[in-house]
């Protein structure tokens, strides 16, 4: 992999605002001008100084650059540059200006005392002589007193004045010139590269000791390194400026590695002592003439702050609460878990240490001393330290929080509390939530604090909408960096810290609070209003339904179903009553279908399975809105959960079945709506009987001449109903068609909450046609009161997004149809305005045609005037949103621009990571190969054991049989011998009768005075030399048995060892099959 290491004065911390580190690519580049000293480009990185040096001042400064011993040599004459010709070399002269280096040495050479990557942030301590015993072989880096990073085996080839010291062409021609002119005066040296800007690069001698030269960091102007693919691509150098500004001088040092890899990580170093800019102007070693690089003091976070409460089920688990906008529903008695999750934005990251407390109270804008204390504080922190989430318990049965433990009345205030904590039109009270975080840097805990409105409901109350996105507040801390009392150590003073409610709260002009005025539900409308949503629409398919009923509810149904099934003919008596009371969720799509009179026709479904295989000539226009039909169910977002190819299916099958109609936009939106309830089949008939017997095709026929008769019917009903709102509408120019035309063409099932959708569909099924004036006309009173104090765009937009948003909640929709089956809509009224509408198409036919185009010319120009203000409104919006979005690409740009250079940190990071891991896979290797040596070594000596031990067994029954047969023989003999002694009397009692000599003193004399038997001696003989050897085999055997307990301790050793490497799974294998072998030997 090429190395590639690119640092400009652009985009880095800058000591003297001079200095580029660049690392060349394999093509050439032209050299860049030395007048611009920021820009650089991406092929090519270039330091650029000011006030280039000349022969004459570098020849004048010589001694004070070398401390007094000048080497002046001649260029080559072979056409390279005049800038060649001051070359110097070190000599060994040079060593007597040596002094010693007392500074301690840490080494990193070992992996183990690194972490994250090369950056070495832990060392071990060594002496100066095992410095020397460091190995030659490898570079070594070395971190001299956490300050500094040695490199060893480093060649110093000599120094060279330069005209241009931010040249990378002159700087690479003096390397090509010094590398060919490499003499027996370039010395081997260990270089020291400082971590910050504070220090020097030192040229060490190889043992680390003594020090040959230093160079500070603020004088060196410019570091490059050879070319790739080049002779000189293992050389480095880098430029240092001498004296003032006026008579500065300029030499370049060249320096080759033996090691090229090596190259790469001193020119990060090097980067990264140029980056690291001292925290104080006095810590910095100044140069004479240099000004000191100006530091970032300010700085300004943008902190997201994330609230959630969880409530617990019963079964030990905690579930989110549901919310509505702002609003936490919460239980009554129940416990409850706070989490607040704080996530940082910003390149710089903030290191939080722990969790202080978090804190809670009811109300907004609460003291200190009134916030009460959590319990089973839990600080747990995301892989990249960016995101910091605390957890804590809440016991809603604690005294201090038993307001927040209350039901909420709407719009009352709770006794002994003050307006703070006043419902707001249902809307629940405020409650502060505050967590105190200690941050890396700053001396006392930062307390971020989020207001929000919680609602208390009973215990057994059930909610239909979940809404489980976090309350997010942004807070804006702006930080003062600060002298620190440790070295190196952040320091931080928190100059503001605001959030983004506070910001708004602070533009809103208010007005000045009397003690006397009390509060009343019409003066909190603005309270209500801080909640406002978003301009986005309501996304198809939204809210959630819960299957959950009470069990009586279910009994009941499950007694009228079973009735109903019966007779399928006849409705049960109760079935409307109950209908308008909403079906439950897990009985919707049975009773559905018995209300549409689906059982009676199967023909429909088996028909259904033919048509999905003709071909549809609207093919490509359902294959398009399919995609944009409940976009907001888990279902239908994408094609894997199988809502789209079912709603692709019922949609063609029904352009197939009726081609007369074929397919309009807006059904596929009721397929969604019966596929959730039902198999494809069933919902294609239900979708077929809703069309025909319920006259719903009819609205999409005769150039919807239909469709044109409901709304004229439904600005009658208005006009009968809603007189002032029928006149407002009037006025603006408001027509039917504008904002109803979805409600009759898809039922409602287009923009508004599921809860909502399917209610409207149980009584429609139930009703038919009239519900949906029903329904329309309750939607308008409701709305009657926002909708006269908006005008004509606002009237369009409140009926696309605020509309549909206001019936998301079981307890809204209940009351809209409440409010629509209590609307008296006759059908004989409906009939009436549908002759009206024809008489009155009859008129417009038999009109005189110049007086109908002079009404349609006054119609229009009306309509031109109107849409012209609303194309300057929207004109304006449109330069204002421009503008907005440039704001904002600015800043993603930026963003970009740093995640950019996150990515060229994270690129390095791995580069030596991958370096790392290769010199780690290397010694995997090697302990492989140790311990495959040592187990094939084990295996032979259990194989050598075990044939020993098999020949001492042999060897013993041997001689254990030979010892049986010649005990035998010394019987017999023994024997006999009894027999021929019974003869003599003299000799008849020497022997007893188990074989042993009698001990009587004139036996012995007797026995003593004849001569022994020669046989007796000679068995005598031979059982003490059986005896002898059998002693010496069972000494043998024991020494045998030693060994092999011997080795079965090596081997349990061994064990010990390998039981460490657990990961390995190759160890394991190996391990247990060595075990195994060891007892099968043994057995």
């Amino acid at each position: 992999m090429e190395d590639k290491v690119s640092r400009s004065s652009a985009d880095s911390l800058s000591v003297t605002e001079e200095f580029v580190v660049v690392t060349p690519n394999s093509e050439k580049t032209p050299e860049p001008s030395q007048d611009n000293v920021s820009t650089t480009s991406a092929e090519s990185t270039g330091l650029k100084i000011v006030g280039n040096g000349n022969m004459e001042d570098l020849k004048q400064h010589l001694d004070e650059v070398l401390g007094g011993d000048q080497h002046d040599g001649k260029a080559p004459s072979d056409g390279h540059d005049e800038g060649v010709s001051g070359w110097e070399t070190p000599t060994n002269n040079d060593k007597s200006r040596f002094r010693s280096v007392s500074e301690p040495v840490y080494s990193a050479n070992n992996p183990s005392h690194r972490v994250g990557g090369d950056s070495p942030t832990s060392f071990q301590q060594i002496s100066s002589q095992d410095l020397d015993r460091l190995s030659p072989s490898r570079v070594g880096m070395v971190p001299l007193d956490k300050i500094c990073t040695l490199f060893s085996r480093i060649i110093y080839l000599g120094a060279a004045s330069v005209n241009a010291p931010k040249s990378e062409m002159e700087a690479t021609k003096k390397m090509t010139i010094l590398k060919q002119q490499q003499s027996q005066n370039a010395i081997e040296i260990v270089l020291s590269v400082p971590r910050t800007s504070e220090g020097s690069v030192r040229l060490l001698e190889p043992d680390g000791k003594s020090e040959i030269s230093a160079y500070r960091i603020t004088t060196i102007l410019f570091c490059c390194r050879g070319r790739e693919g080049t002779g000189i691509s293992d050389c480095f150098a880098f430029t240092c400026g001498h004296g003032n500004r006026d008579s500065q001088l300029f030499q370049c040092h060249i320096f080759r590695c033996e090691v090229p890899e090596a190259v790469q990580r001193i020119l990060t170093c090097f980067g990264q002592a140029f980056h690291r800019v001292p925290r104080s102007p006095g810590l910095v070693d100044s140069v004479h003439g240099a000004m000191p690089a100006p530091r970032e003091t300010l700085m300004s976070f943008t902190i997201p702050v994330l609230v959630d409460i969880r409530e617990e089920d019963g079964k030990g688990n905690f579930g989110a609460v549901p919310r509505d906008k702002r609003c936490f529903k919460l239980r009554q008695g129940v416990k409850k878990e706070v989490l607040v999750t704080v996530q940082q934005t910003h390149h710089q990251v903030l290191n939080i240490e722990r969790c202080f407390g978090l804190l809670i109270s009811p109300g907004r804008e609460v003291p200190d001393r009134e916030m009460h204390l959590l319990d089973v504080v839990n600080l747990e922190t995301s892989s990249d330290c960016k995101n910091y989430t605390v957890t804590s318990m809440w016991d809603p049965n604690k005294a201090d929080l038993e307001v927040l433990n209350t039901e909420s009345p709407p719009g009352l205030v709770p006794a002994g509390f003050d307006s703070s904590f006043t419902c707001v039109h249902d809307k629940g009270m405020f409650m502060t939530i505050a967590v105190d975080l200690v941050i890396t840097g700053i001396q006392e805990p930062v307390r971020f604090v989020v207001e929000t409105k919680v609602r208390i409901f009973p215990p057994t109350e059930k909610f239909w909408y979940f809404n489980k996105k976090p309350v997010q507040e942004f807070f804006y801390l702006m930080l003062e960096e600060i002298e620190a009392a440790v070295e190196n150590e952040p320091a931080y003073a928190v100059l503001t810290l605001e959030s983004e409610s506070q910001r708004e709260r602070r533009r809103i002009p208010t007005r000045s609070p009397s003690t006397n005025l009390v509060q009343t539900p019409d003066s909190m409308t603005s309270v209500a209003e801080e909640e406002s949503d978003d301009d986005e629409p309501l996304q198809s398919g939204s809210g959630n339904v819960d299957k959950d009923c009470e069990e009586s509810i279910l009994l009941n149904w499950g007694d009228l179903l079973a009735k109903w099934r019966s007779n399928l003919s006849v409705r049960p008596k109760h079935l409307r009553s109950m209908v308008r009371k909403g079906i439950p969720e897990a009985l919707r799509g049975e009773v559905w279908q018995l209300l549409a009179g689906v059982k009676e026709c199967e023909d429909l479904m088996e028909e259904y399975r033919v048509l999905i295989t003709k071909i549809s000539p609207a093919e490509q226009v359902i294959l398009a809105d399919i995609t944009r039909t409940f976009t907001a169910h888990e279902k239908f977002q994408n094609e894997s959960e199988g809502g789209q190819d079912a709603m692709y299916k019922i949609s063609k099958a029904y352009s197939v079945y009726d081609s007369e109609v074929g397919y309009c936009q807006g059904l596929s939106f009721l397929a969604a709506v019966l596929w959730l309830h039902m198999p494809e089949e069933q919902a294609f008939a239900v979708l077929t009987k809703i069309m025909y017997d319920y006259h719903l095709r009819d609205l999409f026929m005769n150039s919807f001449i239909e469709l044109h008769v409901k709304f004229y019917q439904l600005e009658r009903l208005m006009e009968d109903n809603i007189p002032d709102l029928f006149s407002h509408f009037v006025h603006i120019g408001i027509e039917a068609h504008m904002y109803a035309s979805q409600w009759f063409l898809t039922l409602y099932t287009a923009k508004f909450p599921l809860y909502t959708v399917f209610h409207i569909m149980d009584l429609f099924l139930m009703e038919g046609m009239p519900i949906v004036f029903n329904i329309a006309v309750a939607l308008l009173k409701a709305a009657k009161k926002e909708l006269l104090g908006q005008d004509f765009e606002g009237v369009l937009k409140y009926f696309r997004v605020t509309l549909p948003k206001r019936y998301r909640t079981e307890e809204s929709a209940q009351e809209l149809m409440q409010t629509a089956l209590s609307t008296k809509i006759s059908n004989r009224k409906l009939k009436k305005y549908e002759k009206e509408f024809y008489a009155m198409r009859e008129d417009e036919d038999r009109e005189d045609p110049l007086e109908r185009i002079e009404r349609e010319n006054k119609q229009l120009m009306h309509a031109n005037i109107r849409l012209e203000q609303e194309n300057d409104e929207l004109a304006r919006e449109l330069i204002v949103h421009r503008l907005a979005m440039e704001k904002q690409l600015d800043k993603e740009r930026d963003r970009a621009d740093e995640l950019d250079r996150d990515l060229k940190a994270i690129k390095l990071q791995l580069l030596d990571t991958e370096e790392e891991n290769k010199h780690l896979e290397s010694e995997t290797s090697q302990i492989k190969e140790m311990y495959r040596t040592g187990m094939e070594k084990s295996e032979s000596d259990s194989k050598r054991n075990s044939t020993i031990i098999a020949d001492y067994k042999q060897i013993c029954s041997q001689l254990s049989e030979r010892l049986e047969k010649q005990q035998t023989a010394a019987r017999e003999e023994m024997a006999r011998l009894r027999r021929r002694l019974q003869s003599c009397e003299q000799c008849a009692n020497l022997i007893n009768e188990d074989g042993k000599l009698n001990q009587s003193s004139d036996v012995i004399r007797a026995s003593e005075e004849e001569e022994p038997e020669p046989e007796l001696v000679v068995a005598e003989q031979q059982i003490r030399e059986l005896e002898l050897e059998l002693a010496q085999t069972k000494l043998q055997l024991v020494e045998s048995q030693c060994q092999v307990q011997d080795l079965e301790h090596k081997l349990n050793s061994a064990m010990t060892d390998l039981h460490s490497s657990k990961n390995n799974s190759w160890l394991q294998k190996t391990f247990s099959s060595l075990k195994d072998a060891t007892v099968t030997k043994k057995e």
